[in-house]
Parts: C-alpha cells; structure tokens; sequence
C-alpha cells in the first residue's frame, strides 16, 4: 500500500525525518497515521491493499471516511464489503470510502448511497461562493444512514464543496 509516509515509518512506529516534516506542517494527522497502520496491518489479509493508494482519514460523530487516490478502489473491488467490515470493527463507526479527484456527481453519489440523487445544480451566491444543490429521492424504505449535517460536513472536508440537500416533494 501506498502511503504519504514511509513504510518503515509506519511499522517501526518512529518517524524520518521527511514524514516528521509531514506531520508538522499538517500534510498527515495523527489519524492519517493510525489509519494507514491499520491499513497495512490487515493488508496480509487482502493483498489487495497492496496496490492501493492511502491519501487522507477523516472521523466525524459517527462515520469514519477515508480517501485514497484516483483508481484505488477499483483494486479492491469483491474485497471491498470485508475491508469496510474490519475497519468498522476497529472504529465502530461507519465506514465511507471516496477517491481523491473524479467527478462532483460520483462523490456525491458514493456519498448519499444508497439513496438515489435526482438532481445536482450549483448554486451562485450574491457574496461570490457557491453551493451545490442535491435533490434526493424520496421513497419507502430509502433512508439516509447518516445524518444531514454529518454529510454536508463530509462534503466540505472531504472534496471543500458546500451542500444544500433537498429532497423530492
């Protein structure tokens, strides 16, 4: 697997010089650390991993999100549901993988999942900023597991875009 750190940094647990400098200037987290240890540890057991690239761990009330790089997790399709599994019983929390890059609408769709997403507008604000405008689904049995406000904060860490969630009357 593929880290910001090196290798050695992550098993021996002492860091380099260069990954000290990373973790000053707030490049990697302590999270960051932690996560991709763990990531590395379970990573005997899905030889998978080893073609994947770990880019950021956010933790938020009660979802654990994690980023890798643009491709990644199309190496760890069919083992994705296990992976997820064993992270969520590490945190206890649930657990939402993105891909760094990519579009706007697969964020948002990876994000809202399994709700489907009718619309996606943006929205110009008379200060300059922007949101975006996701209309969802409204039908029997299609819940959000995640509260709203978890998502919008999601969003803005994650990919920086501001959220306006509506759903269908």
């Amino acid at each position: 697997m593929k880290t910001q750190l090196c290798e050695f940094c992550l098993k021996s647990g002492i860091l380099c010089s260069k990954c000290k400098d990373k973790v000053k200037t707030g490049q990697v987290s302590d999270l960051d650390i932690k996560t991709a240890r763990f990531l590395l540890e379970i990573e005997k057991k899905y030889p998978q991993l080893q073609n994947v690239s770990f880019s950021k761990a956010y933790d938020f009330d009660d979802v654990f999100a994690i980023v890798f790089d643009r491709g990644s997790l199309a190496q760890i399709r069919g083992y994705e549901r296990q992976i997820v599994h064993e992270i969520q019983g590490k945190t206890g929390k649930r657990i939402k993988l993105f891909e760094r890059g990519g579009s706007l609408r697969k964020f948002l769709e990876d994000l809202f999942s399994p709700v489907p997403i009718l619309a996606i507008n943006t929205i110009w604000l008379p200060d300059g900023s922007e949101e975006n405008r996701v209309v969802l689904a409204r039908r029997k049995g299609s819940r959000l597991p995640i509260n709203l406000e978890t998502l919008k904060d999601l969003a803005e860490k994650v990919k920086k875009v501001k959220l306006r969630i509506e759903f269908e009357s």
